[in-house]
């Protein structure tokens, strides 16, 4: 345990607060680490959807190439964010405790949901399952980091904003029913009805395949029960060929011995909306696939041609 483990991370408050974490656990089993703050393009890009970028992992491919050049040993990200097929050489070693996964909608007014109102989120999959729900609402794009986001709320004529709940509690923002800060006050409404990102709330680490030494010390702070519904959910996503930014989301949770899982498929425009509920053994390592079959011959095959070529446009 001589070695310094170099943690390679973004630079946002939030990627700060999960690679902390991840120090503190490995400096509690012994490890010496160091962080090592990168900046990656997402971050940079805020004036473009992410989905009009055309990256693959945009918020994870500068800290792929530190590893791989010796910048950096490891790397923690957001798993959600993170590509289903790692790049050659990266291996997926740890997944931290879960977080909550749910969605939050946070607000500076009361909203009349029944009236036109206008809803802020850089995610496809928040749009499509939010304009399902209200067809009569308006959509428009938001980026940033957490801090950014909460500011042009404020600073914009919108009715509210999505937000991963995990990240609000995260920052330490979330005070019951509401989000307070030095720069914001709002309130939040837990938005129930919304299925998450695929691994939404989760934290991933990942060494390089030839670092026995990095990855022995990583996987000592593997959490078992995150690892098997994170990797439902991201073979879901594989199998469905989404991506990312697609409009899909996938929640597995341990019920006793089972899993009880729910995926979803929307158009873009949030019209068509094809779903999947399933009961899997927690051991049934094909769970997340025979789902997206399911899906995929129930009408999500057409689906994804359609959404595939709308994108590609």
């Amino acid at each position: 345990m001589n070695k310094v483990i170099r943690i390679g991370t973004r630079d946002s408050e939030l990627a700060l607060w999960q690679a902390n974490t991840v120090k503190r656990k490995l400096e509690a089993i012994g490890y010496k680490t160091l962080l090592v703050p990168v900046k990656s393009t997402g971050d940079l890009v805020l004036d473009k959807p992410l989905y009009e970028m055309g990256i693959t992992g945009i918020f994870t491919k500068t800290l792929d190439i530190a590893m791989l050049n010796g910048t950096v040993d490891i790397a923690v990200h957001s798993m959600k964010d993170v590509p289903t097929a790692l790049p050659k050489g990266i291996i997926q070693t740890a997944v931290l405790e879960r977080a909550m996964t749910e969605d939050v909608l946070v607000s500076t007014s009361n909203i009349d949901y029944t009236k036109p109102c206008t809803i802020a989120t850089g995610s496809l999959r928040r749009k499509a399952q939010w304009l399902h729900r209200y067809p009569h609402h308006t959509v428009v794009d938001l980026r940033g980091n957490v801090q950014t986001r909460l500011q042009k709320l404020k600073d914009n004529n919108w009715d509210g904003a999505v937000f991963a709940k995990a990240g609000l509690d995260r920052l330490g923002y979330l005070n019951e029913e509401k989000i307070t800060n030095k720069n914001f006050e709002g309130t939040i409404e837990v938005l129930d009805w919304m299925i998450p990102a695929p691994a939404q709330g989760a934290m991933v680490i990942v060494t390089l395949q030839k670092d026995d030494y990095y990855t022995k010390a990583i996987s000592k702070i593997n959490n078992i029960s995150a690892e098997i519904c994170t990797q439902i959910e991201r073979d879901f996503l594989r199998k469905l060929e989404g991506g990312c930014t697609a409009p899909i989301g996938a929640l597995a949770e341990i019920v006793g011995e089972d899993i009880q899982f729910k995926g979803c498929l929307f158009s873009l425009d949030g019209k068509t909306k094809i779903e999947v509920a399933k009961t899997m053994d927690k051991n049934n390592s094909n769970g997340g696939v025979d789902a997206a079959v399911e899906l995929l011959e129930n009408g999500g095959k057409e689906l994804m041609k359609e959404i595939k070529a709308e994108m590609n446009q």
